[in-house]
């Protein structure tokens, strides 16, 4: 018997989020969908690892977009509609910012008032007076434009109607996070711009560069309904996802490496994995990034447009990640650790320099730290700590490390890490270190094969926005039948986006689908 059928209506390469939330909804709409992931487990770097018999996260710090069961935000809502059942957990604060050279210590919540304020603008006004009305304006216009690219992400409008319907966003749209929030609030105390500008790692652009469009759903998303994480971890999602497509009919196989995708006349009609077993179908929902793509998985290659090798070649990379994994043997309070997520200056806030320290190999002033145990209580062993340290830097950072070095690289970057979050907690973490994992760019590439070890896809700065994004889409279809679907796509920024693009890359094939059927 055949172990793949003759031919499939869509083949997904790559069976993390964005690859099964692809699969889920195409197998809704009673297509024959093959799944083919390279690792033997789903999720991509949406899993966890075991270590002395103890569970630990290995990547999601929090998901955006999930909300509260009586007021679900559009992740939740779409696994809801896909029957995907998560244990989700609410992460108790926003974040909390410390910057000693700003003097700045603040914890803020996420949430709005009955009268439509925003919690966080009273916490703000509580260290800063005056304040209040700035931030509450402020993010109401990220509420406005937020909802906009909520519609937009489902339908289709004229010019015309964006103009019309959609203000905030026609009107911000060709401006800067910090452009627009100079213009909307020139008094704004310099203090609350850098406390607003806390999240700006999690897309890894400057505000100077950052679309403000970007910024308003980073925001809105995060102080509307807060964060969550996974009670199984990000393992969990994965294979509630994983187990939905295969209750729809999804084929999904793993340790497949799709090799070459097979194109002729300027359409797919299959792949041929590792193994060499071609695979035939109409459409493939790609996940690796297109400079991989088109530079060495069609075959032909002489089928690779010209526009398609200039489109890669011009898109820059977003960040990786470099995250130091720490399980302590005591208890946070013991080690001063009092929240779930610090965002942390060890200098002035400073995007802009913050993100030219991403271009070199650690001393990066700005840190991310996450404490699971304020979140998921139960995912962490009576009296430990699990605590990992993030700075999301360029992938070109990693360029001049090789195996000779690496190591010794990482190493040092990674105690260059622990000894500052020491130092700001007034607690040697190196005396608590009970098990500790250290994963770099390197990591994320071999063990997704994500070109440069890319986990945002390319870069939203002005220069290449969401909103030109939704303008060349379909244009972006160099080859017939062949759709992105991860980071690389149309929004990438996280484990909700790439949900959000596999269910985007769906929506693409079943719309050619119907234009075929109508020819």
């Amino acid at each position: 018997m055949a172990f793949y059928k003759d031919k499939y209506d869509v083949i997904v390469i790559g069976g993390a989020l964005a690859g099964m939330s692809c699969a889920m909804k195409l197998a809704t709409e009673g297509k024959d969908v093959l799944v083919l992931e390279r690792h033997n487990l789903p999720g991509g770097i949406a899993t966890s690892f075991v270590r002395d018999g103890i569970e630990i996260e290995a990547t999601l710090h929090e998901m955006m977009s999930i909300g509260s069961p009586e007021n679900p935000l559009f992740i939740r809502q779409y696994l809801d509609e896909m029957k995907v059942a998560i244990d989700w957990l609410r992460v108790p604060e926003a974040y909390v910012f410390v910057s000693p050279e700003d003097h700045i210590d603040i914890e803020l919540h996420a949430g709005r008032r009955p009268d439509g304020t925003w919690i966080c603008a009273d916490e703000i006004e509580a260290q800063y007076p005056g304040s209040r009305d700035d931030v509450n304006k402020l993010l109401e216009i990220t509420k406005q434009v937020y909802e906009s690219v909520l519609y937009l992400n489902e339908h289709s409008i004229s010019k015309l109607e964006t103009l019309k319907n959609h203000e905030a966003l026609a009107k911000t749209a060709g401006y800067s996070a910090k452009e627009v929030i100079d213009k909307i609030c020139p008094n704004m105390k310099k203090e609350v711009k850098q406390i607003l500008a806390a999240y700006w790692i999690y897309v890894g652009q400057p505000l100077s560069t950052l679309p403000f469009t970007i910024y308003s759903f980073l925001m809105a998303d995060y102080l509307l309904g807060g964060s969550y994480v996974a009670r199984g971890f990000s393992h969990e999602m994965s294979v509630a996802m994983a187990e939905r497509c295969m209750q729809l009919g999804v084929q999904m196989e793993f340790g497949q490496n799709v090799d070459k995708i097979l194109v002729k006349n300027g359409r797919v009609y299959g792949v041929r994995t590792a193994h060499g077993e071609e695979i035939h179908c109409d459409y493939v929902a790609s996940a690796p990034y297109p400079n991989t793509v088109y530079g060495k998985m069609i075959e032909p290659q002489s089928e690779v447009p010209a526009e398609a090798r200039k489109y890669a070649n011009a898109m820059p990379m977003s960040v990786s990640c470099f995250s130091v994994v720490l399980l302590l043997d005591a208890k946070p309070e013991d080690l001063n650790i009092h929240a779930y997520s610090v965002f942390s200056a060890e200098t002035s806030m400073d995007t802009d320099k913050f993100w030219e320290q991403g271009k070199r190999l650690g001393n990066w002033d700005y840190l991310t730290t996450i404490c699971l145990n304020y979140a998921n209580p139960e995912g962490v062993p009576e009296g430990m700590t699990s605590l990992s340290i993030t700075n999301l830097p360029l992938p070109e950072c990693f360029d001049g490390v090789n195996a000779d070095n690496y190591f010794e690289t990482k190493d040092h970057i990674a105690g260059e890490m622990i000894d500052q979050v020491s130092k700001r907690l007034g607690v040697n973490l190196r005396d608590h270190i009970f098990d500790i994992e250290v994963e770099t760019p390197v990591t994320i590439s071999h063990y997704t094969s994500d070109y440069r070890g890319g986990i945002y896809g390319y870069q939203h700065s002005m220069d290449n926005s969401v909103v030109a994004r939704l303008e060349d889409v379909s244009k972006e279809m160099y080859i017939k039948g062949l759709v992105g679907c991860a980071s690389h796509q149309l929004v990438g920024d996280g484990m909700a986006c790439n949900i959000n693009n596999g269910k985007i890359a769906a929506k693409i094939i079943l719309e050619e689908m119907q234009k075929a059927k109508e020819a």
